[in-house]
């Protein structure tokens, strides 16, 4: 099920952040950033403080069956000045030990309810330029580059827009 992130999560959600980035950005992002400066120490305020202040609408998908937090996703609306009428997925993340169990799509679909609810007419994902296993699962869900790019300024790498509707 998928539902709310609550402080009691912020442990949990720092723990697949940090499983996920070291997953699906090796070879992307030095060792450097993905085992020193990447932690779930280091992460764990970040989402305590992303939770209290409501910074994005944090959500995780729990096993209804064992209660494990599986995957967490941020999504609200889209902060670029050219789709300030679209919906954004902010970041997705699966502990990797569940990647390819249908979570990420489920989380996916239910990001787009979130921003069909708010009458959003279209979906906007950031994806790090050369994540190739992120590409292919926005294209396998329809999304598509838009040819719009800039630097994620706290790893100083390019990522590029991938837009649906």
């Amino acid at each position: 099920m998928i539902r709310e992130a609550t402080a009691n999560d912020a442990e949990r959600i720092a723990e697949i952040d940090v499983l996920s980035s070291r997953y699906a950005y090796q070879g992307i992002l030095s060792d450097e950033i993905l085992y020193q400066d990447l932690t779930v120490e280091n992460r764990v305020p970040v989402y305590r403080r992303w939770i209290a202040g409501k910074v994005f609408d944090l959500y995780v998908y729990e096993d209804a069956g064992t209660g494990t937090v599986k995957g967490m996703m941020g999504i609200g609306m889209c902060g670029d000045d050219d789709k300030a009428a679209a919906f954004e997925l902010h970041f997705l993340y699966i502990d990797p030990a569940y990647v390819r169990a249908g979570i990420g799509s489920e989380m996916l679909r239910f990001c787009e309810e979130k921003g069909r609810e708010k009458g959003c007419p279209e979906f906007v994902v950031w994806v790090l330029d050369g994540n190739g296993m992120g590409r292919n699962f926005y294209e396998k869900n329809g999304y598509r580059p838009d040819g719009k790019e800039k630097i994620f300024k706290r790893w100083n790498r390019r990522e590029i827009r991938f837009v649906k509707g």
